[in-house]
């Protein structure tokens, strides 16, 4: 993992301002601490998810991406019932609106949140820390890693989302063995609002759970 870290930073011309492996460290603090707000009611699952996806590239833009961070406000959300979204993130703009519409509230995003948790200020330290990614190490990893975060966020239910044609498709039965959780999986397929037939199963989803 580190001489395919040194590769890559050789590639892109060298590391100029090692002073951002710091910048980036306290912007991945302050996605930490707005995971957490989401999973104690202060935020919503949708303003939560919008922040945590663009992890994955800092939106481009450091100074602006801590502005737009800094723009998010408390306010006290009816958590209802917990649920943790695994999978891949969902292709559908307005899934987490509509969740939450229909009594489902996400505190757990599962890949966007190793997008928060993973990082280092050296490229030695941040190979180390990735190699604890969970979606590159066996199944078993994984697994393991999401009864922990499922626990600690006390959830409810489970979403498993797959998008149509994904190798992850293949590992929702093991899912459905080792999480002792109701799982609806969801496969989505084009770009787009949520469907009205995913909607409702999100509506039954619900129903289920309030019966339990």
């Amino acid at each position: 993992m580190e001489s395919q870290l040194h590769m890559l930073s050789e590639f892109l011309g060298g590391v100029k301002c090692p002073e951002k492996f710091k910048e980036i460290r306290e912007l991945k603090k302050q996605g930490q601490i707005l995971d957490k707000k989401r999973c104690c009611g202060k935020l919503s699952s949708t303003e939560a998810f919008r922040i945590l996806i663009s992890f994955s590239d800092l939106a481009g833009d450091l100074a602006g991406f801590s502005r737009m961070i800094s723009t998010l406000e408390e306010k006290d959300i009816d958590l209802m019932n917990r649920i943790a979204l695994i999978g891949v993130p969902p292709i559908y703009h307005d899934f987490h609106e509509v969740a939450h519409s229909l009594g489902l509230h996400i505190v757990f995003d599962e890949l966007p949140y190793e997008f928060i948790r993973h990082g280092g200020t050296t490229i030695q330290e941040m190979a180390h820390d990735y190699c604890g990614y969970t979606f590159a190490r066996p199944l078993e990893f994984r697994i393991d890693f999401l009864k922990k975060e499922l626990e600690m966020r006390k959830v409810d239910g489970v979403i498993h989302y797959t998008q149509f044609a994904c190798h992850h498709m293949l590992e929702d039965e093991i899912m459905r063995e080792k999480l002792d959780y109701p799982m609806l999986t969801i496969q989505g397929d084009l770009p787009g609002n949520t469907p009205q037939q995913i909607k409702l199963r999100l509506e039954a989803f619900r129903e289920m759970l309030d019966r339990l």
